[in-house]
């Protein structure tokens, strides 16, 4: 799949109605992700687990493909988990060494607190040979204190107090409470250190396939990335 300006676009387009349409963001962004997995991997009859799982248009779209889909999150109340899933810690997953073929998380990294060992439990309990796709939201990027973006960028506590005061509640999203500050860094570190896994992809998520450049520029990454995609294999 060419991935240029053109699906940039779309992606983009579809998160800015990410709060008023959910299910139109949540459905492009689903339908991007299953087809970039099938060019790597047969989805028919693979077991998906998806760690992180929320909303119910990656279900749709994965079960659609013929995997088996199981979504896991700490939240019983998310749409995917109420529809068949399990409710627990992605730093200690539920599941058997090697027992799934592809481990799918999307924008979790930056919601656990010791993203590391959450992403060795995905790396853990998939078969060698499977695969992990594994994507966050970076702090410094536009988007890194989420409903409180772009002024977390003058420190996350006093983003959070102005969203406060302006919309008379605290964001879903609280510094050091429910979001934390991971960086493009610390996710390439992780991968291209552990002996577990063949990186097979690194690269800004939404940006055209060219921008994988900036991931070599350390402080220009941490900005333009956005979002960091990791697909690896294990070995």
């Amino acid at each position: 799949m060419d991935r240029g300006i053109g699906r940039s676009a779309r992606l983009f387009r579809a998160f800015l109605v990410e709060q008023t349409e959910p299910e139109v963001f949540y459905g492009t962004l689903a339908r991007d992700s299953r087809e970039m997995l099938a060019e790597i991997t047969d989805l028919e009859g693979a077991r998906v687990l998806d760690v992180g799982a929320g909303p119910a248009e990656f279900a749709h779209e994965f079960r659609a493909a013929g995997a088996t889909y199981v979504p896991i999150d700490h939240d019983a109340t998310v749409s995917s988990v109420r529809d068949g899933g399990v409710v627990a810690s992605a730093e200690a997953l539920p599941f058997a060494d090697a027992s799934v073929d592809v481990v799918f998380s999307s924008n979790l990294w930056e919601h656990v607190r010791a993203p590391e060992k959450a992403a060795d439990e995905m790396v853990r309990v998939v078969r060698p040979g499977g695969l992990v796709y594994l994507s966050y939201t970076n702090w410094l990027s536009p988007w890194g204190g989420h409903e409180t973006s772009p002024w977390h960028w003058l420190g996350g506590e006093r983003a959070v107090r102005r969203y406060t005061r302006k919309h008379g509640h605290a964001p879903k999203n609280t510094i050091d409470r429910t979001l934390f500050r991971v960086s493009v860094k610390q996710g390439l570190q992780w991968a291209e250190s552990n002996p577990d896994v063949e990186v097979l992809a690194a690269r800004p998520r939404y940006l055209p396939d060219a921008a994988r450049v900036v991931l070599r520029v350390p402080g220009v990454r941490e900005i333009v990335t956005w979002n960091l995609l990791l697909i690896l294999r294990r070995r």
